[in-house]
């Protein structure tokens, strides 16, 4: 009966050590990062104003000493979790830079209007009427001249090579309608000068020309068999710097469009005339078109590739993080053996088994914010505005910068914190269980 009973009690015990385990781990991951010196300020506290507090402190100084004793097993913790770390936050990163450039590139006043059904400008048609029938409703924002702040675009695809690997990828050519820059007041020219109305020329954003070889200023580009002249560039500070820009009236017929769009883009008179104009359209039986703000569009563009990369770096950062526990494991069990007399003598002069359990933690704890911090490091020096390339929704590259923020970095740390919590755990219980005369009987 009584073995029975140990068995339960054994079992509870466990139980609330790995319940107590989750609620510390799923607090770490969802508290905000200001809130860490809050949490930290109760066990320094602690640690200063109590005994078993100070005993604490007192076996982790002496932990902390004998770690260049240990340096090979200490060193695999932090490498481990410097990997983990480094990895997870770069690849955070590129979804973070990706969704900022879409982002970036619409506003709720701006409103892109495609054929009823179609999620790209890519698969969509509209007829020159339709143009000019969404162009003229009042919602529509005008110029002092009187103009109607909008644009008939077309997006066709071109192959160009790229600098890196003189491979052919694709690239954006938008034709575009005279007030395109008033639709985009952000884009500025930077080089040359815009392309002259009726003409074969071409401006080159940015990002594209850092990615695409042949198409700096001066240079001629043969687009579906005729001869383009790149005379500017410009900057956006969006998804647009990846693409090449020029006359609709001229890229329509270049690619035997005719006068048809892919998209409209207007200027509303303020974003809350969207509804409006949204409704307004929805109820015109001569047109079958959807709506949305360039906002929304642009977001809807970046969320599927933006989850994609977000659950890889989650896959991946797991996966490398359960190696990194396993190697803080044998790490910490390696130096727990290692102090046995240390903390058996501890044990002996009268330090209790909480002290040992938490300076173990703490030196894991230590040993983890140290690779954290390392990995991070890392992270932010190779691959903050890192430019990269990667296919968008018009199957077109779209040029964009990685982005190391503060919350990625606070977002490796808890993943480095958590390491350090799973691996010195159990090694911690051990150092506290270990008994005092087998302990001892090392001297």
């Amino acid at each position: 009966m009584q073995r029975r009973r140990n068995k339960w009690v054994a079992f509870a015990a466990w139980l609330g050590i790995w319940l107590c385990l989750l609620a510390a781990l799923a607090l770490l991951m969802l508290v905000p990062g200001w809130i860490l010196p809050l949490l930290l300020a109760p066990l320094v506290a602690w640690l200063a104003a109590t005994r078993i507090g100070r005993q604490t402190w007192s076996a982790t100084e002496v932990a902390i000493a004998t770690i260049p004793q240990r340096l090979g097993s200490s060193s695999v913790v932090v490498v481990g979790i410097a990997g983990v770390v480094g990895v997870l936050v770069a690849l955070l990163a590129m979804a973070a830079g990706f969704a900022a450039t879409l982002q970036q590139s619409g506003s709720d006043d701006t409103a892109i209007v495609l054929r009823a059904g179609a999620q790209t400008e890519l698969n969509s048609v509209l007829d020159h009427d339709t143009v000019t029938l969404v162009s003229q409703l009042p919602m529509v924002r005008h110029t002092q001249a009187g103009q109607p702040i909008a644009s008939s675009e077309l997006v066709v695809v071109a192959a160009l090579p790229k600098r890196s690997t003189g491979l052919d990828a694709n690239v954006e050519v938008r034709g575009v309608g005279e007030r395109a820059w008033d639709l985009r007041p952000k884009l500025r020219l930077i080089a040359g000068r815009k392309f002259s109305p009726g003409l074969r020329e071409l401006i080159v954003g940015k990002r594209a020309l850092e990615q695409f070889a042949g198409v700096g200023i001066g240079s001629t580009l043969k687009l579906n068999g005729q001869d383009w002249r790149i005379v500017g560039e410009f900057e956006a500070g969006d998804a647009n710097d990846s693409d090449l820009w020029g006359d609709f009236e001229v890229v329509g017929p270049a690619y035997r469009r005719g006068s048809s769009a892919t998209s409209v883009t207007v200027r509303l008179t303020d974003a809350s005339a969207f509804e409006s104009f949204r409704a307004a359209l929805a109820t015109d039986p001569r047109i079958k078109v959807d709506v949305k703000t360039t906002r929304d569009y642009f977001n809807e563009q970046s969320a599927q590739l933006t989850k994609l990369i977000n659950g890889l770096g989650t896959a991946i950062g797991l996966i490398m993080g359960i190696g990194a526990v396993f190697g803080a494991l044998n790490s910490m069990y390696a130096a727990v053996a290692a102090r046995t007399r240390e903390i058996a003598t501890l044990r002996a002069v009268g330090f209790r088994a909480l002290p040992v359990i938490v300076s173990v933690m703490l030196e894991t704890m230590l040993l983890a914010t140290l690779g954290g911090a390392i990995g991070a490091a890392i992270a932010w020096l190779l691959f903050n505005n890192y430019t990269a390339s990667t296919l968008g929704a018009n199957f077109t590259q779209i040029v964009f910068a990685f982005q190391v923020t503060p919350e990625l970095l606070w977002r490796g740390l808890k993943w480095a914190l958590a390491i350090g919590l799973l691996g010195g755990l159990f090694p911690a219980l051990r150092a506290a269980r270990m008994s005092v005369t087998d302990g001892l009987r090392e001297l």
